[in-house]
């Protein structure tokens, strides 16, 4: 990594090109060195983990250039496409020069447990690794229906830290980054934390048969047994930001020999 030239950081998230946790994202970036480019959704793409769609015409995904508030130098573009799409495209021939990192975020909510898998946020920066590209997902612990003004800046705060702790690791490496929804005042030491079973929250789902046909009603509900301690539900909920080294998909070798070791043994 030793070089003169500015490092670059590629910001994108999963909340859409509008969302001001992706200014405060790029401007926490820009400020902390990083030649920043910012690439994210033109509508909202909550949800949807790692996909790799876009809306295409022919072989065309659209590309609209976009100026982000208060950051008029940036070059800024809003996708016809999922995170992970725009990710993969960067590394497909999109951008050059390439990043050295991604950044994705500051989402709206936390990034919990093992339902990051179904976070575009976290999907993002999943996809930066099989780039190669070390990566960082930034979540904030805002409530389920947010407040008016965020506290942004609680999670650009730690920013400097981690982005340390991110470019002293391997190629490669993805971190998850919630930061409490509070003033930095208010917010404990970084603290380092594994996955939950699940998060704080869970979505329910009934199946109902109305006058408009057969669907699916989907809620979130809170998880009522207490977190298990050490887990990011559970330092967050005690006003600890958490960070968390996450791993992409990978191979478990030796899953015949096991079941020929059973199958002996029996």
């Amino acid at each position: 990594m030793a070089s003169s030239r500015r490092l670059r950081a590629l910001i994108t998230n999963d909340d859409g090109i509008n969302s001001p946790g992706l200014s405060a994202l790029a401007a926490g970036a820009r400020d902390a060195g990083f030649e920043v480019v910012v690439a994210a959704p033109h509508v909202d793409a909550s949800g949807v983990g790692g996909s790799v769609m876009s809306v295409r015409d022919g072989d065309r995904t659209l590309l609209h250039r976009r100026e982000l508030p208060d950051l008029p130098d940036v070059t800024a573009y809003a996708v016809e496409g999922h995170p992970a799409y725009i990710v993969h495209s960067a590394g497909r021939g999109w951008l050059d020069p390439l990043p050295d990192v991604v950044l994705s975020g500051i989402n709206v909510g936390a990034n919990l447990g093992h339902a990051v898998l179904h976070s575009g946020t976290v999907g993002a920066a999943l996809a930066a690794s099989m780039h190669g590209w070390r990566a960082l997902a930034v979540s904030l612990d805002t409530p389920w229906t947010p407040l008016e003004r965020p506290h942004w800046e609680s999670a650009v705060h730690f920013l400097p830290e981690v982005l340390d702790v991110l470019l002293a690791a391997p190629d490669g490496t993805v971190l998850s980054l919630n930061v409490p929804d509070r003033p930095v005042a208010d917010i404990g030491e970084l603290r380092e934390a594994r996955l939950s079973t699940f998060g704080a929250v869970q979505v329910h789902v009934d199946y109902r048969d109305g006058e408009h046909g057969e669907a699916l009603h989907s809620f979130v509900t809170e998880i009522s047994t207490p977190p298990e301690p050490g887990t990011d539900a559970a330092l967050l909920a005690a006003g600890h930001p958490t960070l968390t080294e996450l791993q992409g998909i990978t191979e478990r070798p030796g899953v015949l020999d096991s079941v020929r070791r059973s199958l002996n043994a029996g």
